[in-house]
């Protein structure tokens, strides 16, 4: 009666909330003219801590053996309890901080039931009714809208199951069963496609800078369940329909496409939408039917009689809220203020939040930290343009990421340096950033030009005054068009020259010395 009672608070609430937000402004899409998308997200995003939510168990990854790391609780034997982690709440009041969320004093957990053969208790452990936090909003910069933030919730992962053809059984993996897991249920304030990629993309990004998970798809520790319904424009909401396990942005952006279709094409010709759970085929592009859509009563909704309330002080939470890390809004607002463009900002951004996230909060180095640290004391516009356009390009043509990065803050600091003060030109600049990433040396810049021989000459010695002779008289129809008063044509001596110099002559100190002996 509990659980039957609570949710019918909980529809009457939601509805509210639907019938609320259709005060946003339509704007029509193309795609769908006369038609209005709504589109809300459930993420499940996998708390990056060293052990499980209730149990001892160390966290698995797609590496490890299936079936090592789950204790008796994992399995669901009788008389065992749960424990609770305090790192994954900590890591969840972290989370709800940076959502602007409001962290609950108190919340507690709930058993929510169905059978699967991955989930050996018959019953999952989660937050429906007394989250961790609520009413928080993530700001989508790019579309200028905020998404609104229901709850978020801490829960068990389940186990996993495979169907091998071949032998015609289903392999139950229990590794990752009781694996921390933050639902984070926003609003349906999403109408396109582009909206609710950028919305993901920017919770991975924030997910990824607070330390509490690493966002990984493609790895399945962020996974979405996506709510999709149309109606016609300026009437009443549609009924939605529920996308489940999504793997990837573009994948959901494609389910998100095809299910808006096909309710449209059932609602014009006159058929109604049935509320439902469905899937999503990649090599089709479409979603089809799993089952009908559940209600809180089918999951038999009960208070977990082993878990006791989880109690936040105050105080624990303001420790938290003061000791976080700084988030992408704040990240991006600094570097723009540093004088960098929109663009490198961005590309900065990007790279960043591909780092690798450490266990229980720990943060790793990314190119945020990497350019902050190599442009103590520097100019962050020359740091930047040879961290994205030099470094960042290299790495590219060499099929490695940031990551493989092996050129120390100190290097790179030091190769800027040495550009900078003209010691060596841009060109043997890049000739050795080339040679540290070829070799893997730990040598510095400075080394390295001596040993290469990439020291700049300057504009008044022996050396490149011989270059431009040998210029000059290798190119003499260039040399006499000079002289006739086609300056232009300097260019392609010059050409010559910093060929022959190997990067090593000044660009304007060949030029002044060219034009010295053309023109005397």
């Amino acid at each position: 009666m509990l659980a039957h009672g609570r949710a019918r608070l909980i529809t009457r609430r939601t509805t509210w909330i639907r019938n609320l937000h259709t005060i946003r402004v339509h704007k029509e899409d193309s795609r769908w003219p006369g038609w209005e998308l709504i589109v809300g997200i459930e993420v499940h995003a996998q708390i990056k801590s060293r052990r499980k939510l209730f149990s001892e168990s160390l966290a698995s990854d797609t590496s490890s053996t299936p079936n090592t790391n789950v204790s008796a609780f994992d399995a669901a034997f009788p008389g065992t309890l749960p424990h609770l982690n305090s790192k994954c709440v900590e890591l969840g009041v972290r989370t709800a901080v940076a959502l602007d969320a409001e962290v609950q004093r108190r919340s507690a957990f709930d058993r929510k039931h169905y059978f699967y053969a991955d989930l050996p208790s018959g019953y999952q452990i989660t937050q429906q009714y007394a989250p961790i936090a609520r009413n928080g909003r993530l700001h989508l910069e790019k579309d200028g809208i905020s998404v609104r933030i229901k709850q978020v919730q801490l829960e068990q992962d389940t186990g996993k199951s495979t169907f091998l053809p071949r032998n015609r059984i289903t392999a139950i993996d229990l590794n990752r069963a009781g694996m921390g897991l933050m639902e984070i249920v926003s609003e349906p304030d999403m109408r396109s496609p582009e909206e609710a990629g950028s919305y993901v993309r920017a919770l991975q990004a924030l997910l990824r800078s607070v330390g509490s998970s690493d966002g990984n798809m493609e790895q399945g520790s962020l996974r979405c369940d996506v709510n999709v319904s149309v109606n016609r424009k300026g009437g009443p909401l549609g009924t939605r329909c529920e996308i489940k396990n999504l793997n990837s942005v573009k994948n959901m952006m494609v389910a998100i496409t095809c299910e808006a279709f096909r309710q449209i094409a059932l609602l014009d010709r006159g058929v109604p939408v049935t509320q439902e759970t469905r899937g999503f085929d990649e090599e089709k592009a479409e979603t089809y039917s799993l089952r009908s859509k559940e209600d809180a009563p089918d999951y038999r909704y009960m208070p977990d009689p082993n878990i006791p309330p989880l109690l936040l002080h105050k105080e624990y939470i303001e420790a938290i809220r003061k000791d976080m890390p700084e988030l992408p809004s704040a990240t991006r607002a600094r570097l723009v203020a540093q004088g960098l463009s929109q663009r490198d900002v961005e590309v900065l951004m990007d790279v960043d939040s591909g780092r690798e996230v450490g266990y229980d909060g720990e943060l790793g180095r990314g190119a945020i930290a990497y350019f902050d640290e190599v442009s103590t004391g520097r100019d962050p516009k020359a740091v930047v343009n040879w961290i994205t356009h030099e470094l960042l390009g290299q790495l590219a043509f060499r099929h490695e990421t940031f990551t493989d990065n092996p050129i120390s803050v100190e290097q790179m600091g030091d190769l800027i340096d040495l550009v900078q003060r003209d010691t060596v030109t841009g060109t043997s600049g890049k000739t050795i950033l080339r040679h540290i990433l070829s070799t893997r040396t730990a040598d510095l810049p400075t080394k390295i030009a001596k040993d290469l021989q990439l020291v700049a000459v300057g504009g008044d010695g022996a050396s490149l005054e011989k270059w431009c002779q040998d210029a000059i008289a290798a190119l003499p129809e260039e040399a006499a068009a000079v002289r006739r008063g086609n300056v232009k044509v300097v260019n392609k001596i010059m050409g010559h020259v910093m060929k022959a110099s190997r990067g090593t002559a000044k660009a304007q100190g060949v030029r002044a010395m060219l034009l010295k002996l053309l023109q005397s």
